[in-house]
């Protein structure tokens, strides 16, 4: 057995980033930025008024009340094309450019208007009041966004502002999941006496998805060698084949069987881990290879740290590394043996506002009902000495995208 840490380094490897390809700004939420957006232009393009009121000169307020004459109205959208002169002001709107001469806006609720006048109240002639300058937000030529960027709805409204249409995104990741078994059988199939159903196809599926790549289902391959190869060869074109089940030592655990008859190179097939032992890594050609547990809870926690890191580094994805997160025990735990253990947990606030992480009694690899409740996975170091409850551990949230097993 190998430790986890080993494990990912030899599992990321072989992997690098995928060719980018064009998309419309529109389809571009969730997907991986290729290149960097700098701005085409300067947001506001001029000094712009913040506010509906009257733009007027400093001095001309100096003492108030001031009545100045109003020789123009700005819209927002419309040049302004008269400029003011001493006792004038201009009437102009939220994101109206200041004419020339104008430095600073008196807010609408300060003033009143008689006729071809204003009656400026109060305010203060300070240069800029209630004006937004110019590039006040971006200038052209600024990078707004950088490469390995998981754009969000964020993202996408300043590259929108930045004026891109278009968005040079990573490739999707193309994940070809198979899995094995005589005893599965598909939702909503027939049920014999010693079948169940199978789950993890259509869970890692989804779990793919999440983290921004294209799963391939390829179905249920039987404990039999000729439908293994069948199976097998359906995952042409695919940047990775994942499988669960058949991974193990059993008689009828044939998966790495059938992929050294494909001639398959091995290189581990057994993480010093819990749950998980039995991940298996490899490759057939230039198709790597990831055997995942068959037991529901071990794939998806092993998905989690072996397949999510694989998709982000295809994807060119920042942050693969993040900084550990910790909480509180919420109840003791044993010492530990030489296996990591990844404990499903859930997640409170104590009276002082900190996380406590409290462990299920079970941890049974084959619960999904626990998996299903959990907030995070609690990391136990092999060899961990025996811990008390509030003692500080670290954890593994599942709060979001493809953490969210």
């Amino acid at each position: 057995m190998i430790p986890v840490t080993e494990a990912l380094a030899r599992v990321l490897a072989p992997f690098s980033p995928l060719a980018a390809e064009t998309i419309g700004i529109d389809r571009a939420v969730g997907r991986v930025l290729a290149a960097p957006v700098i701005a085409r232009l300067s947001q506001p393009p001029a000094a712009v008024s913040a506010m509906d009121g009257y733009a007027v000169r400093g001095p001309d307020i100096g003492q108030l009340p001031a009545r100045l004459r109003v020789t123009s109205t700005v819209p927002a959208g419309a040049a302004p094309d008269v400029a003011l002169k001493g006792g004038d002001a201009a009437r102009i709107f939220t994101g109206g450019i200041l004419p020339a001469g104008a430095d600073t806006i008196v807010i609408q609720e300060n003033c009143d208007r008689d006729g071809e006048f204003v009656i400026v109240r109060e305010g203060s002639n300070t240069p800029g009041q209630h004006v937004r300058a110019g590039g006040n937000d971006f200038r052209q030529g600024e990078v707004g966004l950088a490469p390995g960027r998981l754009l969000s709805a964020r993202d996408i409204a300043l590259a929108a502002a930045m004026n891109w249409p278009m968005l040079s995104v990573t490739r999707k990741p193309r994940v070809a999941l198979l899995s094995t078994g005589d005893e599965l059988q598909h939702p909503g199939e027939p049920l014999g006496p010693a079948q169940i159903i199978a789950s993890n196809g259509i869970g890692l599926a989804a779990f793919v998805t999440a983290c921004g790549a294209e799963p391939i289902n390829l179905g249920i391959a039987r404990d039999n060698l000729p439908d293994l190869y069948r199976a097998l060869d359906g995952a042409r074109g695919a940047d990775v084949l994942v499988t669960t089940g058949g991974a193990s030592v059993g008689e009828l655990d044939l998966i790495q069987q059938a992929l050294k008859d494909k001639g398959a190179k091995l290189d581990f097939w057994k993480i010093a881990m819990r749950p998980g032992k039995p991940v298996m890594f490899g490759a057939v050609g230039t198709l790597p290879v990831l055997g995942l547990p068959g037991n529901p809870v071990s794939a998806l926690v092993t998905a989690t740290l072996f397949l999510r890191p694989i998709i982000q580094r295809l994807l060119g994805q920042n942050g693969i590394e993040t900084a550990p997160a910790f909480a509180r025990l919420g109840s003791a735990l044993k010492a530990n043996d030489q296996r990591q253990d990844y404990l499903r947990a859930t997640l409170s606030r104590g009276a002082d506002g900190g996380l406590v992480a409290t462990p299920f009694p079970k941890q049974d690899s084959a619960m999904l009902s626990l998996i299903a409740k959990a907030d995070a996975l609690i990391i136990r170091p092999p060899h961990a000495p025996a811990a008390n409850e509030g003692d500080a551990t670290e954890i593994l949230p599942l709060d979001g995208g493809c953490l969210s097993i």
